[in-house]
């Protein structure tokens, strides 16, 4: 039974990744049926403020602030209660490592492998936002995943939507899956135009409400590069099986392909508050506060081919897909420096994927056996990317 059918014991929780996008949404739907869930731990980076908040709302027996540089300031806020704070990635594991039934895992980024992997091992229930544990160690992942029992669950609403349509009983019957983009906020613009485009104007989504990083990936199209690898492991299809098609207005999640010509496709809001509740929920279906599709409104649904040579993230990560091997350790390393420096205004906008590009052409290819093959490759890779200059877009 789903944990608000009643008859049950509340569902056990933890949040990694609490204070950004993804934990406001899940959160949200905890606090619309409280009685149902027990949040055990609460993670963060550094934003102390907001954990501190959600601690005192949630009453976690555990929070973990990756940064310590809050660790006064929060242990100063949560005076008077009894939740233990932890810090740093010991603090973040240690989080993940408590007995929870059910784990968000949504720390953006590389960051988030090694607290994700300890949910993995003690074979939980894993609802996967952080899309970097399977592109920087897709294998190695999804080995745990089948030793340990683990049960993934995947919250990118593209993959959550395949998931929710995927006849794992008949995969050999299953012709391709198709990820649907909603091209960001300069789906058409030249490449002349994206050159001078501001930190401001990447992270303006046009119809979902994410995080900087991730509105950033978005817009350079590397979200759905990513994705295709995500995909590529979650469900055990090669990259030519695997078709990206732009829908701006993202009311199709994505779709399935069968060998009869039937296409199954999941539809909704774009919220993710859906997609959530449903690894929440799971196996059963919850509520959600999401807003109904209204069929007579929508008027029209748009779909039309991406464009490889204005988004050359999209070609840079089916190649590295292809590869394999360290390639797409070093293509997401690379992306969240690059990204990080757009950021900070160090660099262009299209600086990113030539970054990304020259970080790959630099650093020797290799399988990738452990994880600490992994986490040593991450490092050379980051390293390198913040070393390359600006192509132009933009000075350092």
């Amino acid at each position: 039974m789903s944990p608000q059918s009643g008859g049950v014991e509340p569902r056990r929780i933890a949040i990694l990744g609490s204070t950004g996008s993804v934990g406001d949404s899940t959160i949200d739907i905890i606090q619309r049926n409280p009685s149902a869930y027990d949040v055990l731990a609460l993670t963060a980076n550094g934003n102390w403020e907001k954990l501190a908040e959600q601690a005192r709302a949630l009453r976690p027996e555990l929070v973990a602030l990756a940064d310590p540089a809050g660790y006064a300031e929060l242990k100063g806020a949560l005076a008077g209660t009894d939740i233990r704070i932890v810090v740093g990635e010991e603090g973040l594991r240690e989080a993940a490592s408590l007995p929870s039934d059910w784990v968000m895992a949504a720390i953006v980024g590389a960051a988030g492998l090694r607290p994700t992997l300890e949910a993995v091992k003690r074979g939980a229930a894993v609802a996967l936002a952080n899309k970097e544990c399977l592109v920087s160690a897709g294998t190695l992942f999804m080995d745990a995943v089948s030793a340990h029992g683990a049960t993934l669950l995947p919250v990118d609403s593209e993959h959550n939507a395949i998931f929710q349509v995927f006849d794992f009983n008949q995969k050999d019957k299953i012709q391709k899956i198709i990820l649907t983009a909603s091209g960001g906020p300069f789906r058409t613009w030249s490449a002349a135009s994206m050159a001078g485009v501001t930190p401001g104007q990447a992270v303006a989504h046009p119809n979902w409400s994410m995080g900087a990083k991730i509105s950033v990936d978005s817009a350079t199209m590397m979200n759905k590069g990513l994705e295709v690898i995500e995909a590529h492991h979650l469900f055990g299809l090669p990259s030519e099986k695997i078709e990206i098609i732009v829908h701006p207005q993202s009311v199709v999640h994505s779709m399935v392909e069968y060998a009869d010509g039937s296409v199954l496709a999941q539809l909704g809001s774009p919220d993710m508050r859906t997609p959530i509740a449903y690894t929440l929920g799971w196996p059963d279906r919850i509520g959600a506060p999401s807003a109904r599709l209204d069929f007579a409104a929508l008027a029209t649904l748009e779909f039309q081919a991406p464009d490889p040579v204005r988004f050359p993230a999209l070609r840079l990560a089916r190649s590295a897909l292809q590869t394999g091997g360290a390639a797409p350790t070093i293509l997401n390393a690379a992306n969240e420096v690059a990204v990080a420096r757009f950021l900070a205004e160090k660099v262009g906008f299209l600086d990113i994927a030539a970054i990304v590009e020259d970080t790959l052409s630099r650093i020797p290819n290799q399988q990738l056996e452990t994880l600490e093959d992994v986490m040593a490759i991450d490092a050379d890779a980051r390293r390198v990317a913040a070393e390359i200059k600006s192509f132009g877009a933009a000075a350092e």
